[in-house]
């Protein structure tokens, strides 16, 4: 017999307020509280004798209370002395109520659990867990250990376990395991609630460092489940997009054809390559799902450029979108001085223009008469309207969440073409991780660098020596080279110990005598900004003064050498962003990473320095920084649109990343209803980003 849906009110202590919490946890049913899982685990299945205890032990202690009284000592305190024979404790109290003094009576036992610390009269526990025990009715220990789950708003640790203990505990628990059970036990997993009861109730012997590492099998079977629904529904969202239709874009080739022969410079074969699958995906009737990976100074946008052409040589529009608007300008710049001799209409949008602009920008786009549009985010606002968008392409792709992307294609499907997609990073994704995190794109790669360019040499020093940098910086710029000196903050921090970029502008204009320091930062205004960047990219400033608002978008061939200030503060991949600016031309480069003499390095921030010195492989710093870091600052907030791990950490599980695709083709081969499911359990809204 199918046992019968029970909603959260049914359990014991959930009234409608408390659902209403639950729910904005994610909480909807009663069964959705065991995905709620513990983060650590506290051993309260053994009672230790108070003579033992050590200062930072956490422990279940059980013993007579001898006194119990209310002090004075700066602020209203409880103190309670307990006693088992072996020694003693106090236990510290600094909110109470007068039941509770009376509750704490002498002769009384209790039982307590908490952090066992030093006080003024020895050891104590400051609020422990407690119970005062009945002489007739003995409390068993646990039998388990204690899970401990991440905060949540208004739900108490001990209201949390109860709620799940009693989901636990019901017969009729409404767990269906999704995955058919020959694939249970090919990959040797166990079932679902098998897994739920041991992570919410692990045996007191378990292994706690095979819990902690993340590789026992319950919690294996959990992980690739989870993996297993992100990688199904991007996988669902490329076969979907199969089906839709887009205009088949096969314009002429003299555009094209001309646009190559006036750069100047011959393309490398990835990039051809790279050109040749973009221009077949165009000329289909769905719509093109690509992302090119490339690093810093590749050439990516030259192939943006020849899928714009091909996209506007064909009759319709092209929006490109970047995420900041010193990147976006950059890209208007290239593209107007690219495209404007052939005649195609380059417009700009972004939230800087003033109205009567954006009116007259507005009514160029829904005439058609603009035929590329580049900007940031206004260009999915709602006043858009597009007369035919063929092609979106999205430039580090990975700051933009799926709703942005979802709003800009959305503007490309007035009609019932939906518009073609490319999408573009210069973070590079170790391949592992990209199978599963780009399961609904096809992947290209430009690894080869243009012909000419030399690797850029690496150094780290001391900031004690900024002196001989600064020395460094002034013959550079006799020879008639430029530089960038970056540094994390604007201004100077009471809290923070960096080196910041007034002061750092100040004392390099002392310095350099005769030299124009410009100085770049946020928080200027965009017209600022770019008319500073305008001044540096024209040589009539030598040397750039910048936060990390020129991580991305500058392209200055003649700047030749980066010092970075704080190195060991920041990850690799902004590292690597940073010194991807300079040897862009044909000049050997530098880069100075200077770090703070004033706390030792940790090991983490030597290794990321070495890595930088190392190599100048963007997929090899790429996949250093997966190892310190983990996925989720290699990504950025690059994700499918869909809400962050609960079990999984792709950075750790990796290696299950192989099983999980071999399950995903035997799912969605033999058994897409129970697909459809796993999807649905594990990522909220699934059906929403069908169409990105």
């Amino acid at each position: 017999m199918k046992p019968t849906p029970y909603s959260l009110t049914d359990l014991r202590g959930v009234g409608p307020a408390l659902a209403e919490k639950l729910g904005r946890l994610g909480v909807q049913h009663p069964a959705d509280l065991l995905f709620v899982l513990p983060f650590r685990y506290e051993d309260r299945t053994r009672i230790v004798p108070l003579g033992s205890l050590v200062p930072g032990q956490r422990a279940v202690v059980e013993a007579e209370v001898e006194i119990t009284e209310v002090v004075y000592r700066g602020r209203r305190n409880l103190l309670c002395r307990i006693a088992d024979g072996t020694g003693a404790l106090t236990l510290r109290f600094f909110y109470f109520s007068r039941a509770q003094q009376q509750g704490l009576a002498r002769g009384k036992k209790v039982r307590c659990y908490g952090d066992v610390r030093k006080g003024s009269t020895g050891l104590e526990m400051v609020h422990p867990e407690y119970r005062v025990l009945s002489a007739n009715a003995p409390q068993a220990l646990e039998n388990h250990l204690t899970p401990v789950y991440p905060s949540t708003d208004g739900v108490q640790q001990g209201r949390l376990r109860s709620l799940i203990g009693q989901v636990l505990d019901r017969r009729d628990l409404l767990l269906t395991d999704l995955l058919p059970p020959e694939l249970l036990v090919k990959h040797q997993l166990p079932t679902l609630a098998a897994a739920l009861r041991y992570l919410h109730r692990p045996p007191a012997d378990v292994q706690l460092d095979e819990l902690a590492s993340g590789r026992h099998p319950a919690q294996r079977r959990l992980i690739i489940e989870e993996l297993l629904a992100h990688h199904l529904s991007l996988r669902k969202i490329r076969q979907r997009a199969s089906h839709l239709q887009a205009l088949p874009l096969s314009p002429d080739n003299s555009q094209i054809n001309a646009f190559l022969d006036n750069l100047g410079f011959q393309l490398t074969g990835d990039q051809k390559s790279c050109i040749k699958v973009i221009r077949s995906d165009l000329a289909a009737a769905h719509p093109m799902m690509r992302l090119v990976q490339g690093d810093v100074g590749c050439g990516k946008t030259v192939v943006a450029a020849v899928a714009a052409l091909a996209a506007t040589g064909a009759g319709t529009q092209v929006a490109i979108m970047a995420p900041t608007e010193l990147l976006a300008e950059q890209h208007r710049d290239n593209f107007a001085a690219w495209l404007g001799p052939l005649d195609v209409n380059v417009a700009w949008l972004s939230g800087s223009l003033k109205s009567a602009q954006r009116k007259q920008t507005y009514a160029a786009i829904a005439s058609g008469e603009a035929q590329v549009i580049i900007g940031t985010h206004a260009l999915f606002q709602e006043a858009v309207e597009y007369a035919c968008l063929g092609l979106v392409i999205v430039d580090e792709q990975h700051r933009f969440g799926v709703h942005q992307r979802m709003s800009l294609m959305d503007k490309g499907s007035a009609g019932r073409h939906r518009p073609h997609q490319l999408v573009m990073t210069a973070t590079p994704i170790p391949r592992t991780l990209a199978m599963t995190l780009y399961a609904d794109l096809d992947v290209s790669v430009i690894r080869e660098m243009p012909p000419g360019r030399q690797p850029v040499k690496t150094v780290a020093v001391s900031d004690t020596r900024r002196g001989e940098v600064v020395a460094r910086v002034q013959k550079a710029l006799e020879s008639g080279q430029r530089a960038y000196w970056v540094c994390p903050l604007v201004e100077e921090s009471e809290l923070l110990s960096y080196q910041d970029a007034e002061s750092t502008h100040a004392m390099l204009r002392e310095s350099l005598k005769g030299t124009s320091v410009g100085l770049i930062h946020g928080r200027m205004r965009a017209e600022e900004k770019e008319r500073i960047m305008k001044a540096f990219a024209a040589g009539e400033m030598q040397v750039l003064v910048a936060t990390t608002v020129i991580e991305v978008g500058v392209d200055v061939p003649e700047a030749t050498l980066m010092i970075i200030e704080n190195a060991e503060r920041m990850g690799l991949a902004q590292l690597h962003q940073l010194r991807g600016r300079v040897g862009r031309g044909n000049q050997q480069s530098n880069c100075v990473l200077l770090y703070s003499s004033a706390v030792k390095l940790s090991q983490h921030a030597r290794q990321r320095i070495d890595v930088m010195r190392e190599t100048n492989d963007g997929f090899v710093i790429a996949q250093k920084d997966l190892e310190l870091r983990g996925p989720g600052e290699v990504l950025g907030k690059r994700q499918t649109g869909l809400q962050q791990m609960r079990v999984a950490d792709l950075g750790r599980d990796a290696w299950l990343l192989p099983e999980v695709q071999q399950l995903s083709d035997t799912l969605l081969k033999n058994h897409a209803e129970a697909a459809d499911n796993i999807i649905r359990r594990w990522i909220a809204q699934a059906d929403d980003y069908g169409n990105v």
